[in-house]
């Protein structure tokens, strides 16, 4: 056992390829169209379960580990690419900030899996979600684990594109399709912030390794120009004010997702961040207060938008939100203990409640539980709160509309230039009206043709001139000439010739 221990820590690298593994042979089963009727979803869900498990399992080894032998630390597994200025590497940080968070996560994608499986039993899209499930319970453990912040911007990469495929899991709905989309690019803002600081750790620190950026000694003012990447990066994926409009449009997604996604596990992925970052902070008050004072104005308007919410999923995201913005006030004021154990008993109690929300008018029979006296005698108050501030408004005036704009322009210049230039299936006309068959569209179309029938007025003047034409004649002479070089060759004087020269070659 103690064997078993120590090496746990050294296969800390599969905790988050497990999930990544099953979501690959999930996709695989579905290219060989294995992942048709019934009988194919308990397999699929199956592979699921098993890998949440495995790194369940892995992470529990690693924990027991630490009670023998104390935090295992940074731990780097291989270099994945660099310069002479610096290095890209695969590495882990287990300290008693990831391990109990990555735990706690596990745990609920295990659970979560295990729920999916009957809840979405015959549903269209089973073995897409479950793809999709494995592909970010894999990315949020790079999240949590990762050494390094570029190990951390793949990770939040993975949880993005999943996030934006489960919000579109009903892709045909096109509320369903509209929502995704204003959260993918919602978010794109803090991928940019990241990747912001990504660029400035690589400059600056030459490192992107955790230890390596807390031990600088970067001048206050490039700290904390480094730093706001960050801090943006983190406030947009926990839909911290201004950011908060998309997580509502992201409750379209199945009960399932919305629980881990956004009710316990990813809207915690910008607090864990922040945790991470706390050397830092601890360095720039101003940036600290700015983190109170955003967390505090997000809690006002979480709470008051949750108060006049009558359908559940709604008004447990703003509870949600409620929870995640006093978790910001807290790491603002430097106590991030309190807010590691707050994230980890609001991830698994939010994400019971969600997963019970189908069941919830069911279970309680009766009506939500009208606005308190105070806020319905204020009209005006009520009224901002039911519209949401009108921040889902202006989300879409400023990102919504301009991003239907450009799409709208782009598919006018597709249909309008794109598509006649280069052609499009079916749609070509006769190029010769003595060969009405070849048909072209599209300037590539139309010099395929022309070549075409150039090389066919080849082949007829050459083979298909019938019987005696020049291309007969120049094979008929051309074979004359090749009887008689072999004819030459095996006269024995020139076959002894061939022999000395090889000799002469050779020697």
């Amino acid at each position: 056992m103690n064997e078993v221990l120590r090496h746990a820590v050294d296969g800390i690298w599969l905790v988050p390829l497990w999930p990544l593994l099953a979501a690959l042979l999930i996709g695989l089963r579905m290219l060989l169209g294995r992942t048709h009727g019934d009988a194919a979803e308990p397999a699929t869900a199956r592979l699921v379960s098993a890998a949440a498990l495995a790194a369940l399992l892995g992470l529990l080894l690693v924990d027991l580990a630490v009670l023998r032998y104390g935090w295992p630390g940074h731990r780097a597994v291989w270099d994945w690419f660099g310069s002479d200025a610096w290095q890209g590497r695969l590495s882990f940080l287990l300290d008693a900030l990831s391990l109990p968070v990555a735990t706690t996560f596990a745990l609920i994608g295990w659970l979560v899996a295990r729920f999916s499986a009957s809840y979405l039993h015959r549903e269209p899209g089973f073995h897409r979600f479950f793809l999709v499930l494995a592909l970010f319970l894999g990315g949020i453990q790079w999240v949590v684990l990762g050494g390094n912040a570029l190990v951390v911007f793949v990770g939040w990469e993975l949880c993005g594109v999943a996030s934006f495929l489960l919000i579109a899991h009903a892709w045909q709905r096109p509320t369903a399709s509209g929502n995704a989309l204003f959260a993918f690019i919602a978010n794109r803002a803090g991928d940019a912030g990241l990747l912001f600081s990504l660029g400035l750790c690589a400059l600056w620190v030459g490192s992107f390794e955790w230890p390596q950026l807390f031990a600088s000694h970067l001048p206050l003012v490039d700290l904390r120009v480094l730093l706001l990447g960050f801090v943006v990066a983190g406030l947009v994926k926990s839909a911290q004010l201004p950011f908060s409009p998309w997580i509502g449009r992201a409750l379209e997604g199945p009960t399932p997702s919305s629980a881990i996604f956004y009710g316990a596990v990813l809207i915690h992925a910008g607090v864990y961040l922040m945790l991470r970052l706390q050397p830092l902070l601890g360095q720039l008050p101003d940036v600290a207060a700015g983190l109170v004072l955003i967390g505090s104005l997000t809690a006002g308007y979480a709470g008051l938008c949750g108060l006049v919410q009558s359908d559940v999923k709604s008004a447990l995201i703003f509870g949600t939100l409620f929870q995640v913005a006093l978790m910001f006030v807290a790491i603002g004021l430097g106590w991030t203990t309190l807010a590691t154990v707050h994230l980890c008993l609001h991830a698994g109690w939010r994400t019971w409640q969600f997963l019970l929300a189908p069941s919830w008018l069911t279970l309680t029979r009766a009506r939500p539980a009208p606005p308190p006296s105070w806020l319905a005698s204020r009209q005006w108050l009520y009224t901002a709160a039911l519209q949401r501030f009108w921040l889902d408004r202006l989300g879409d005036i400023l990102i919504g509309q301009p991003t239907r704009a450009i799409a709208g322009d782009l598919r006018a210049l597709e249909e309008g230039f794109i598509d006649p230039a280069i052609g499009q299936p079916g749609r070509g006309a006769a190029v010769d009206e003595q060969r009405p068959l070849v048909r072209a569209d599209g300037l590539p179309g139309r010099l395929l043709a022309r070549l075409s029938g150039f090389l066919q007025r080849i082949e007829n003047r050459l083979l298909l001139h019938g019987r005696g034409g020049s291309g007969e004649r120049m094979l008929r002479e051309a074979g004359h000439w090749l009887r008689t070089l072999e004819a030459l060759l095996e006269e024995p004087r020139y076959l002894m010739m061939a022999v000395m020269a090889t000799f002469v070659v050779i020697l």
